[in-house]
């Protein structure tokens, strides 16, 4: 991906170098020639087929895409294929779509640009004026995924070029597409560990803890199923990328009922939210796991009573975020542990006694937490976690109220 700017820069500099007179400025800081002109219309044109590349080479975007390119090309007709076939056709001269299929098969082999004239291009309907063409593969890390084609009437040397360099072009954006996929399968991959390793022991111990009261109260019992199968529809339904921070509050208002009922009086809980916030976008289950955490190495390792706060404030351009315990705390030394996603099972930090073991999920949550965060926000918007032996524990989280570049790149912009 790093030649993805190269690739751009070789296609307009072929395009304006290839297409376009260059004019003799007698003023050279002079605005509104025809150079300046045909420039942004190029980065225009550009600019508007890139979004329906970035979704990947498919029927849909193709045809979205071949409008433009031949806007930018000048060219009679213009298709686009991919390994399969034909997706899209663009122009003037449809007699010649059948032709296609063969000529983007000496392409797609790969064997290198191909051009088409003659009796390739033979078609026998009355007043076509398609005499030529060059066909051109389309890579994606280095495999051949379609072809790009162009017909007129006349192709020359220049124009092919041309052509070529837009196909590059048109790769990079491939490549691009391929980036994003990438990223949304590893952060989908990321959210299936998250809820893999969340709720083997908190449903351990919720279920054993609603089964305490089915005899001495059954209604009690009832209420908590109720709550426990409301916070599961949330926590494991369909992945997405991001919830409002209204419903990660209620995610974490049903996770808190469900521990209450489990500590009795020990756990006390205190919510500050500045409502103006409430509907700001933020990353789905993020916040679960913070006071999860902070549930688990404050109170229940603690063995007594202990106060969990959590405070959402409203920050200008951000919204900030701290979950703090008054538990045990921990060294600075397992303070980088927890956040490379493993938590030693020793000292005060041990699951809870009754329970199947924890195996360091808290750590491996708050891990999964932050790299989300770093990789949709940037490397400044991890968490800060601050601590110290019988000192407790503050998690920090910043969320911009921006949508972040991760999420921009792999939405279809139409």
């Amino acid at each position: 991906m790093s030649t993805t700017g190269w690739t751009l820069l070789c296609a307009f500099s072929a395009i304006l170098g290839f297409l376009l007179p260059r004019p003799r400025r007698e003023h050279p800081d002079r605005s509104g020639t025809p150079m300046d002109e045909a420039t942004f219309l190029a980065l225009h044109i550009a600019a508007m087929a890139a979004p329906s590349l970035r979704a990947g080479l498919t029927r849909e975007s193709a045809g979205k895409a071949a409008r433009h390119l031949r806007a930018l090309l000048g060219t009679g007709a213009v298709a686009v294929a991919d390994t399969g076939g034909l997706l899209a056709w663009d122009g003037a001269a449809g007699c010649h779509r059948d032709h296609l299929p063969e000529h983007a098969r000496g392409v797609l082999a790969p064997a290198g640009p191909r051009a088409v004239a003659g009796q390739d291009l033979s078609c026998g309907t009355p007043g076509c004026v398609i005499r030529s063409g060059v066909v051109v593969p389309l890579t994606v890390d280095g495999r051949v995924v379609g072809a790009l084609a162009a017909y007129d009437t006349v192709m020359g040397a220049a124009l092919a070029r041309t052509v070529t360099e837009v196909a590059r072009w048109v790769s990079g954006q491939l490549e691009l597409a391929e980036v994003a996929s990438s990223r949304r399968r590893t952060m989908e991959a990321e959210m299936r560990v998250l809820r893999a390793q969340m709720s083997p022991h908190f449903v351990y111990n919720a279920l054993t803890t609603i089964a305490s009261f089915v005899r001495t109260d059954p209604d009690r019992a009832r209420e908590l199923l109720v709550e426990f199968a409301d916070f599961n529809r949330y926590a494991l339904r369909r992945a997405r990328d991001f919830a409002t921070l209204a419903e990660e509050l209620h995610c974490v208002d049903r996770y808190l009922l469900l521990e209450r009922a489990r500590f009795g009086d020990r756990l006390h809980v205190t919510l500050t939210v500045a409502p103006e916030v409430l509907s700001l976008s933020v990353p789905f289950l993020c916040l679960q796991p913070l006071v999860e955490n902070a549930v688990k190495h404050g109170v229940a390792a603690a063995g007594q009573r202990g106060e969990v706060r959590v405070v959402v404030s409203d920050a200008g351009p951000e919204a900030h975020i701290s979950v703090q315990d008054d538990g045990l705390g921990m060294p600075p030394e397992r303070t980088r542990l927890l956040l490379d996603g493993g938590f030693p099972r020793e000292g005060s930090h041990e699951g809870s006694p009754g329970g199947p073991p924890e195996d360091g999920e808290g750590g491996i949550g708050l891990a999964g937490v932050d790299v989300r965060f770093r990789q949709m926000y940037g490397e400044d918007y991890g968490l800060v976690v601050e601590s110290a032996p019988n000192a407790g524990t503050t998690v920090r989280l910043r969320v911009p109220k921006l949508p972040p570049p991760i999420a921009i790149c792999s939405q279809t912009i139409t």
